[in-house]
């Protein structure tokens, strides 16, 4: 592996943090009716953990309102079950062969347990970034110890600096993140 491609492969591994931190902030809920918000939910289908949304429609008919049609219409008590116990803090109501969410106006209080949940998914994706520069930096010292490389010690403080950089750049695309999706729900 040359010094290219450990930089290349961190950065896809920050960028891969980024992104999961994208998906799980997709599923945290701001006062309006999104269908991001069960997607994932995952549902005991047969014996096994599915996906919400490859089991069934979603849509929102109004602003505060969730709207699920199975399309097996035998699961329905299943996918109810996997609401409840998903902590969204939702009560499903089963009408025939569809299941509506109202999505009430979120207190005060359960704002600010949002927004710490929203900061705890920041600082996971952080750790993660972290985690990537410090295997960057194995990878790079290793390089120069076992000479399998032909680095100098000037090219792996380079090396390093660089992966310096992308963690700082990827760390402030999570701070933005972060402070996008806490003004969300803070302010509907």
């Amino acid at each position: 592996m040359d010094l290219d491609e450990i930089i290349f492969d961190n950065e896809q591994t920050m960028d891969k943090a980024v992104d999961h931190l994208k998906q799980e902030l997709r599923g945290v809920r701001t006062g309006r009716a999104t269908t991001a918000l069960v997607e994932y939910i995952k549902v005991d289908y047969y014996g096994s953990a599915t996906d919400l949304r490859q089991l069934a429609l979603i849509t929102v008919p109004e602003p505060t309102q969730i709207l699920i049609k199975p399309f097996d219409a035998s699961s329905i008590q299943q996918v109810v079950k996997a609401i409840q116990s998903s902590g969204l803090g939702l009560n499903p109501s089963s009408e025939g062969k569809q299941i509506r969410l109202i999505i009430p106006p979120l207190s005060g209080e359960r704002r600010q347990q949002l927004v710490g949940q929203v900061k705890q998914f920041g600082e996971q994706a952080k750790i993660s970034i972290r985690n990537a520069r410090r295997e960057a930096n194995k990878q790079v010292d290793k390089a120069v110890k076992d000479k399998t490389l032909h680095l100098s010690e000037d090219d792996a403080e380079r090396a390093k600096q660089e992966t310096q950089e992308l963690v700082k750049t990827y760390e402030k695309q999570v701070d933005d993140l972060i402070s996008t999706k806490t003004r969300e729900v803070q302010s509907i």
